[in-house]
């Protein structure tokens, strides 16, 4: 493989303090985001607040002004356009925290067919979602993320040691965490395509982490005699070109369809670029430090 670096010598574990002060910054306004969204004060997408959504397909491209305008005159209030230039399609979202719903879609499709006649609107698609359906979906969705990553402590348990896997979860939860905070302080929208984001974050995160984990459980069984802190140092400057040439692969890869995809996979990519980084940065700086912190006398009998 080619060496991005050429033989590294940092002291990862001499840094941990600072890691730890840094990810618990992170880790903590991962928590608060959540407690804002059991509170309903985030900005919640109509499938966990209910709502609208209409999607509508013109003949031709309709600025999305004009389409704000019509809907104003009609009366909507608090809804989110979204325009599909490539195929001249709007997307058309109400929140609404009533439990009846009906009548907004129709409302929306009778406006804009009246408003914009030449332009032929057809319907696409339509989807309502009633406050009960998307507090449930809210629920579906955290227990989503929890039940991953019991998944990921049970795994990595059976593969490695259980020290290993409070590593690993440790590392993805901080990850998880750290990704929702920012989108939290950056007004993004929390719905289905972020968690399914942030379950694709998990996986990653795990990923990169194991690799970690091998080579320090290698380099435990043949150099059992010198220090752990040591240990663990070499063997994450061993493996550093190879994570940050696949990090930075993976980045390229998420940044083109960040930058290329369109507006309706844009918050999805930014949530893969922001945990390609994190994920990079947890499975060196938290992982590891984490089962140093887990070291017992069972593990240096081992040595």
């Amino acid at each position: 493989m080619i060496e991005f670096i050429k033989k590294p010598n940092i002291d990862f574990m001499g840094k941990r303090p600072f890691a730890f002060a840094f990810s618990g910054l992170l880790v903590a306004l991962g928590i608060f985001s959540l407690i804002q969204v059991a509170r309903g004060a985030a900005n919640l997408g109509i499938d966990f607040a209910g709502g609208t959504s209409v999607q509508i397909k013109f003949k031709e491209t309709v600025p999305l002004q004009n389409i704000r305008s019509a809907l104003e005159r009609s009366g909507l209030k608090d809804f989110d356009l979204q325009d599909l230039p490539t195929e001249n399609k709007i997307l058309i979202r109400v929140k609404k925290k009533e439990e009846t719903l009906g009548g907004f879609s129709e409302k929306i499709v009778s406006t804009l067919k009246e408003d914009f006649a030449a332009q032929k609107p057809v319907v696409d698609s339509t989807t309502e979602i009633g406050p009960k359906v998307g507090d449930k979906l809210r629920k579906d969705a955290l227990f989503a993320i929890v039940a991953a990553t019991i998944g990921i402590l049970i795994y990595v348990a059976f593969r490695f040691q259980f020290r290993f896997a409070v590593g690993a979860t440790t590392a993805t939860f901080h990850d998880v965490l750290a990704v929702f905070g920012i989108f939290y302080l950056l007004g993004k929208e929390v719905n289905l395509i972020l968690v399914s984001a942030l379950l694709m974050i998990a996986g990653y995160s795990l990923t990169d982490t194991v690799v970690v984990f091998d080579r320090i459980r290698e380099n435990l069984r043949s150099r059992y005699r010198e220090n752990i802190n040591k240990v663990i140092n070499l063997s994450i400057n061993e493996v550093l070109s190879r994570t940050v040439i696949v990090s930075f692969t993976t980045l390229l890869a998420a940044l083109a369809l960040f930058i290329f995809g369109g507006e309706v996979i844009h918050d999805f990519s930014l949530a893969i670029i922001l945990g390609i980084i994190i994920g990079t940065y947890s499975s060196i700086f938290v992982a590891s430090p984490v089962v140093l912190l887990w070291k017992s006398k069972k593990l240096l009998g081992k040595r």
